[in-house]
């Protein structure tokens, strides 16, 4: 699938999922004051731009260490946004992130990583580098946007759920769940179909 800024921008809003963060980060934060809550949620969005970055960035780099090839990562991307898609849109079928008892002032875990730079949104981010990295500046426009929809319906996560109420939010999230599990199997079938075609150019599979 080949990438445009606002696919990537909407792609990337799609995996950070800010409307489903909004139950788990309120959550979290229940027991902070709320002066602080604000200045959290601001220092975790800033961290998972950090590592957003650094992977669309250094993405390349990163599958040679490894010796990953892009093919590769598209399908494990693939299968992993499916999974995430499967989870919004039956809540609960996926592995939790959150644990009931968790309390304290969250810092990185869970909220920056994985709840908004989780590894479906690093593998995106390696993925949109590779598609055309000399539009890097476009593809670091689109982790900012990302990060900063985020930032916003965070802050604005409890008028939200009192104005929009449990039941709309959940629709959303279900919506945004069937886009994303449609993404995803078109990053798979992309992946096995350039990897088949890598394999028969090489001599792997009959003609």
């Amino acid at each position: 699938m080949q990438q445009t800024f606002i696919s990537a921008t909407i792609l990337l809003i799609l995996i950070t999922d800010p409307l489903g963060n909004i139950p788990p980060v309120l959550g979290l934060l229940k027991n902070v004051a709320p002066a602080r809550r604000a200045k959290i949620i601001l220092r975790e969005c800033g961290i998972a731009l950090a590592v957003l970055l650094v992977f669309l960035l250094f993405g390349k780099q990163i599958l040679g260490v490894l010796h990953l090839s892009e093919d590769t990562l598209r399908i494990a991307g693939g299968v992993i946004l499916f999974l995430i898609a499967v989870n919004m849109i039956f809540p609960g079928a996926g592995a939790r992130i959150v644990e009931p008892g968790q309390s304290g002032e969250p810092f990185i875990v869970p909220i920056a990583i994985p709840l908004i730079s989780g590894p479906s949104a690093i593998v995106t981010a390696m993925l949109i580098s590779g598609s055309d990295p000399s539009r890097m500046l476009e593809w670091v426009g689109a982790i900012f946007i990302a990060i900063l929809t985020s930032a916003i319906v965070l802050l604005t996560a409890n008028r939200l759920q009192k104005v929009l109420g449990p039941q709309v939010i959940m629709a959303f999230e279900r919506l945004m769940g069937l886009v994303l599990a449609a993404i995803s199997i078109d990053m798979l079938l992309g992946g096995l179909a350039s990897y088949i075609q890598a394999l028969t150019a090489a001599g792997g599979l009959p003609r």
